[in-house]
C-alpha cells in the first residue's frame, strides 16, 4: 500500500517510516521539509494522490493554547478534506491517553477537538492513544522543576517507550479501520513521584523529586488515574529498566 506519514520526520514518524517500508508498503514523508504543508493545505492534493491510509503522527511547532488549538483543528480539517477528495480508506491519527479527563491543559484540548474532527469526518478511521513517552522523561521533569526541586504528585503513570508506539500504531495501520480508538501504554505502572525519583537517579540528574499532591501537569490538576488507560488497552512489551535510553546524562 502507499501509505503517507504526515509528521514523519519526527520521533514516531521516521520509525513508522522505517517499520512499514521494511514490511514492503511505499511510504511516503508528508512534512514541510518535503513541501507539504498541512495548515496552509500546500502539497496535500499531490502527496494523497493514490495513498491507501494515512498516519498522522504531527505535533504543533508551538504548546501555546491559541496556537496549537489552530495547529490541530486548521491541519486536521486540511488533511481530512484531502483525503476525501483523495479517496484514501483509512485515517490514523496519534493521540494521548485521557484527553478526555484534563480540560485544563490546552494541548490535550486541542488534541480533543482533533479526535472530535476525524470522527466526524466521513473517511475511515482508527485514533491511537498513547500514554507519555520514555523519551520525554526529561521534558517532563523540567516542566515539573520550580525552584530547583521536580515536583510531581503520586498519581498513577503507566509510560510507553517511542519504539512500541510506533509498533502499535503501525499494527493499526495496515489493518481495516477500527472507527473507534484504542489506547497503548508500557507494561508497568508506577507512582508519578516514585517513576522519576528512580528515573532521574539513572540518568544522573542531582534534582531532588518532591511529593506534591497538588503539583501540576502542564497546567492541570490531576487525579489518581488521569494518565493511565483502561482494562482494554494494549500493553508494550518494553520496561523502562530495558529501554536503552533510560541512562542518558541528564544534569
Amino acid at each position: 500500500m502507499k501509505i503517507v506519514v504526515v509528521g514523519g520526520t519526527g520521533l514516531i514518524g521516521s520509525r513508522l517510516v522505517s517499520r512499514l517500508g521494511e514490511q514492503g508498503h511505499e511510504m511516503v514523508v508528508a512534512a514541510p521539509s518535503t513541501g507539504v504543508n498541512t495548515l496552509t493545505g500546500d502539497g496535500l492534493a499531490d502527496v494523497l494522490d493514490g495513498a491507501s491510509v494515512v498516519i498522522d503522527v504531527s505535533n504543533s511547532p508551538s504548546f501555546e493554547d491559541t496556537a496549537v488549538m489552530r495547529f490541530f483543528e486548521t491541519s486536521t480539517r486540511n488533511l481530512l478534506a484531502a483525503e476525501t477528495l483523495a479517496g484514501v480508506a483509512h485515517h490514523v491519527a496519534l493521540s494521548v491517553v485521557g484527553t478526555e479527563r484534563l480540560p485544563e491543559s490546552g494541548y490535550l484540548r486541542a488534541k480533543l477537538a482533533q479526535e472530535q474532527l476525524i470522527e466526524k469526518s466521513p473517511v475511515p478511521y482508527s485514533i491511537v492513544r498513547a500514554t507519555q513517552f520514555f523519551e520525554f522523561v526529561g521534558s517532563i521533569a523540567d516542566a515539573a522543576t520550580a525552584d530547583g526541586a521536580v515536583r510531581v504528585p503520586p498519581v498513577l503513570f503507566q509510560p510507553i517507550a517511542g519504539d512500541d508506539v510506533a509498533q502499535a500504531v503501525a499494527r493499526v495501520a495496515i489493518g481495516s479501520p477500527l472507527n473507534g480508538r484504542v489506547d497503548v501504554a508500557g507494561p508497568e505502572r508506577f507512582r508519578m513521584d516514585e517513576f522519576f525519583r528512580e528515573a532521574l537517579a539513572a540518568r544522573h540528574d542531582a534534582r531532588v523529586v518532591v511529593t506534591d499532591s497538588r503539583a501540576r501537569y502542564f497546567g492541570a490538576d490531576l487525579s489518581e488515574g488521569s494518565l493511565v488507560p483502561g482494562a482494554d488497552a494494549i500493553l508494550a512489551e518494553t520496561r523502562y529498566r530495558d529501554w536503552p535510553g533510560r541512562e542518558a546524562v541528564g544534569r
